[in-house]
């Protein structure tokens, strides 16, 4: 032993990188310190591991520091010195986490990953399928290795029957079981002729199947050859054991112990090995139960290297599977994922969110507790500081009463200290941010209203969690790039992310609607003071038509609109509109566009004040005499019955099909259910002069949408039925014709079930697919970073305008905003250069271009990039977080993963189909023909 004992001493720390490749028998051994050949751990008498069992000290190093087994060597200075007693080196008790051992295997078996993992390593170069394979591994199909004269070719799968009939007729024929056979056969492959087999193969073959079927095989031969392993290491003839430290036996109390679960199945392989050794060297012993045995064996490695992945994973105590090496590292929980990439952090907070408008933008609330918490090693070395206490102990004493110092201190600390707040799931950049704290009674954590739409947050039981950042580096990075007011853009889009929404634009869109009053002429009005006035001697309302004198013009508006102007920039007004979601963040947008993020704070905050004040003071309420019942509902339910009959006699007599009859009856409900809508909102609107609160809140956009009014006073409509297969929606053919206000009958109400079950089950199931699908695109484009300013690339692209059709998506001037000119941008009527060549192009340059009449422009482009490594800036164009020019070191590849991916969580999140109702369009599409169809 001591002649290898230096063999395995690593620096652990030191190293370029990592290579996950196969191992040699021969590497395993040069791993291993020594065969454990006994299941045993540790002896219950002496509490001392068992000699050649799972903990050995032989094998493994010493329990005790620099003491040997039986205590003949103690003490650092015969460090290195092997027991001639007991064999086990004097060494430091931390080897247990690094020396390993090994298990010598009786027969041959395969590596799980290699054979049952589609697609199959081992029977990709056999030319077996994974059946087949599986069938000669479990000892139930035979495995020709000697074909002599019989019919069957090498490496061919037999049955029983086969087999013996094989046998008997001719002389030398030899097939086999198990994994033995299959190592043969890996062992004779000759890399190098198989390679160049292959390829001429593939030249001479033409069905394009097998063309596929060979390249593969390639594939996998050249990375064999290039990488320097051998195909039969894939079939295991040794296994390592893993140190003893790394799958620890913790005594309980009262003389139990616990074990990790690698143990019993390290334990269950050695048994079987053993066992399978003796019935083979042994006494006779029937085939029928060596080959059980053999069997026994693979399913043990199996469970050992990826227990999951069994048919029937072996289960440990309370019915629950052990827990294999490949589980301890894979996913979400492995190793790699939760302990090297995942850190636990300190001093972190986390409660529910409440709204406060009393913030700023750059604020949050923290309870005092928390906050006690999170800032107690500062609050302690401040009281040191300050003489106030003498020792560690009695400053943290004085915390735990919560004196008036302490208080003082805390307030002093959180003026320049912020905290970042996250939000679960965090599907992109703004998830997390920073906030200046703010001390508040209470246990829960307040936000600013504005915040809550990056976050996707809303006040209904949403918990949010607090860290608190401690280098100056992390502080500086969280007033510079994290604080709120930095993250007002949308990384994804460049539009404000943070704007108006519910309770502000309900108050807004109140405040500039206008109530025609009959007979009365429009007062003229000259200043906001004589407008303040007038409303609070009751002479005038929000809502009454006046004229008013804005930059030497008279103005017909509402004095509800000039106190609204009066919250915008001066540069923005007099924006005479009806405000809704949509033009409220029109106008952010156009804010910070022109006048920068500062402006653009200060008007969110007026917004919110104001905001919230006329919403409450407005009384808005919704009551059920403001769902109003439409009278036309009848005649349009009783039409589209009759058209429904005649389309089912169409059917009864063979004029239509079943699927045109299906799709002729939705449609004709569909365009029921949109006539209803139609009608429903129009009467709404005349209710009341526009004043009725439902129509309010759907008009606005500040709460719900058209089509759940209509569910509410209308009718519901047709409801979805889920398939059995999951992209599959069927539209149940009955309607419910009734709405929510009138109430629901049994049928209806079980129709309607359907949707909302399936709603619930989507947001379950398919959250975590579309957290999959960001993780993937992260995992694809996280090394694309900008590494220069300029590749000085002569390549670009040609955009236009996104048409579908002959409709315009997306114009040319959005498309190209923010790119980096290829050429001179040239104006075809004037000859005005409009942006010269590496010139960004900006917003006003944009329209500019588009006005001029050019239909493309050419512009460099990332797919056209010669950056050696990422991007570059110039070809990357601007950053649209910031709305200026990208710089280096920005992880754009990431930014891109997110953008995409979290919009496609957030759609699955939102409860399918507004409670199962099927939202299905009856479009329609008219062709003008070519000729006119009149002979000349």
């Amino acid at each position: 032993m001591s002649s290898r004992s230096n063999t395995f001493d690593l620096n652990l720390m030191d190293y370029d990188g990592i290579r996950l490749s196969l191992a040699s028998p021969e590497t395993i051994l040069s791993w291993s310190r020594g065969e454990v050949t006994r299941a045993d751990t540790i002896n219950y008498r002496t509490q001392r591991p068992e000699k050649d069992g799972l903990f050995c000290e032989r094998i493994f190093g010493p329990v005790k520091d620099f003491e040997c087994s039986c205590g003949k060597y103690k003490k650092a200075k015969y460090r290195g010195t092997v027991c001639e007693r007991c064999g086990v080196e004097v060494a430091p008790a931390s080897v247990r986490r690094e020396r390993m051992g090994h298990i010598d295997l009786a027969v041959p078996v395969a590596h799980v990953f290699y054979y049952k993992i589609p697609p199959s390593k081992i029977g990709l170069l056999l030319d077996l399928s994974i059946n087949q394979l599986e069938a000669v591994l479990n000892y139930e199909a035979y495995i020709v290795l000697e074909s002599a004269d019989s019919p069957y070719r090498k490496g061919e799968v037999l049955l029983e029957e086969e087999y013996q009939e094989a046998k008997q007729k001719y002389e030398g024929f030899h097939a086999e079981m198990g994994g033995q056979p299959i190592y043969d056969l890996l062992k004779e492959i000759d890399l190098e002729n198989l390679s160049s087999d292959l390829r001429i193969r593939l030249e001479k073959e033409t069905l394009q199947s097998r063309q596929v079927q060979l390249l593969k095989k390639l594939k996998l031969v050249e990375a064999f050859r290039l990488s320097g392993n051998r195909p039969e290491w894939m079939i295991l003839t040794r296994i390592p054991v893993i140190p003893p430290d790394l799958r620890p036996l913790v005594a309980l109390e009262g003389g139990r112990y616990a074990t990790s679960d690698l143990n019993d199945l390290y334990k269950r392989v050695i048994t079987r090995n053993n066992r399978v050794k003796s019935i083979t060297s042994g006494i006779k012993t029937p085939e029928v139960i060596i080959r059980n045995e053999k069997r026994m064996l693979q399913d043990s490695v199996d469970a050992l290297l990826d227990n999951s992945r069994r048919t029937r994973p072996i289960k440990g105590r309370g019915n629950r599977p052990l827990k294999s090496l490949a589980d301890a590292l894979k996913g979400k929980q492995g190793r790699f994922r939760r302990n090297l990439l995942g850190k636990r952090v300190d001093y972190s907070g986390r409660s529910v969110i409440v709204v406060d408008p009393t913030l700023k933008l750059y604020q949050c609330g923290i309870p005092k507790e928390m906050a006690l918490e999170l800032f107690k090693p500062m609050i302690v070395r401040k009281l040191e500081e300050r003489g106030i206490v003498d020792s560690e102990r009695s400053a943290r004493r004085l915390v735990r009463a919560r004196s008036t110092e302490v208080y003082e201190i805390l307030d002093e600390i959180i003026r320049d200290h912020p905290v970042l707040l996250n939000r679960a799931p965090t599907l992109h950049r703004v998830s997390i941010q920073a906030f200046l704290p703010v001390l508040r009674e209470g246990r829960a954590i307040t936000i600013h209203p504005s915040v809550c739409v990056p976050y996707n947050a809303d006040f209904d039981g949403d918990t949010m969690s607090v860290h608190v950042p401690l280098s100056p580096e992390a502080l500086m990075e969280s007033f510079l790039l994290m604080l709120s007011i930095h993250n007002i853009r949308s990384p994804a889009n460049g539009r404000a992310l943070v704007s108006p929404t519910q309770d502000i634009v309900i108050g807004l869109h109140y405040l500039t609607k206008v109530r025609p009053v009959p007979n009365k002429k429009p007062r003229l009005m000259c200043s906001v003071d004589e407008i303040n006035m007038a409303l609070l001697e009751k002479t005038l309302t929000f809502h009454e038509p006046i004229r008013y004198k804005f930059n030497d013009k008279i103005l017909e508006t509402t004095p509800g609109r000039v106190l609204f102007n009066e919250l915008l920039p001066p540069e923005l007004r007099f924006k005479n509109i009806e405000a809704n979601k949509k033009r409220l963040a029109e106008i952010v947008d156009e804010c910070l566009n022109k006048l920068g993020t500062e402006k653009t704070i200060e008007l969110l905050d007026n917004f919110k004040q104001v905001g919230f004040e006329i919403a409450t003071t407005s009384g808005l309420t919704i009551g059920i005499d403001d769902m109003i019942t439409l009278k036309t509902k009848e005649n349009i339910w009783n039409r589209s019955t009759k058209e429904v009959l005649e389309i089912n006699k169409a059917h009864q007599s063979g004029l239509i099909s079943e699927t045109e009859r299906y799709n002729k009856v939705i449609d004709t409900w569909t365009r029921a259910a949109m006539q209803i809508e139609e009608d429903l909102i129009k009467e709404l609107k005349k209710d009341r002069h526009g004043f009725n609160p439902l129509y309010m809140m759907v008009d606005s956009g500040a709460r719900g949408s058209r089509n759940q009014a209509c569910q509410i006073c209308g009718l519901r409509g047709l409801m979805s039925k889920p398939q059995r297969k999951v992209t599959a929606v069927q539209i149940i053919e009955t309607p419910i014709k009734s709405s929510c206000k009138e109430g629901l009958s049994v049928l209806e109400y079980f129709i309607s079930t359907h949707g909302a079950r399936k709603g619930l089950a989507d947001t379950a199931l398919k959250t975590a697919d579309a957290g999959y699908l960001t993780r993937r695109l992260v995992d694809v484009a996280q090394n694309v970073t900008i590494t220069m300013a300029d590749c000085g690339t002569i390549m670009g692209q040609e955009i236009g305008a996104l048409k579908e059709g002959e409709k315009i998506v997306e114009p040319l001037s959005e498309r190209i905003a923010g790119r980096v000119a290829l050429v001179d941008i040239i104006d075809p009527v004037s000859n005005e250069v409009l942006v010269k060549g590496g010139e960004e192009i900006s917003n006003e340059a944009a329209i500019k271009i588009e006005k001029s009449g050019l239909e493309k422009v050419k512009v460099r482009s990332i797919l056209t990039c010669e950056a050696p490594v990422g991007l570059c800036a110039k070809c990357y164009g601007r950053n649209l977080a910031t709305g200026r020019m990208v710089e280096i070191g920005e992880a754009v590849g990431i930014i891109a993963a997110q953008s995409i991916g979290e919009p496609g969580t957030q759609l699955t999140l939102r409860t399918f189909h507004g409670g199962g109702v099927a939202l299905r369009i009856a479009e329609s599409t008219s062709r003008t023909a070519e000729f006119s169809g009149t002979v000349s």
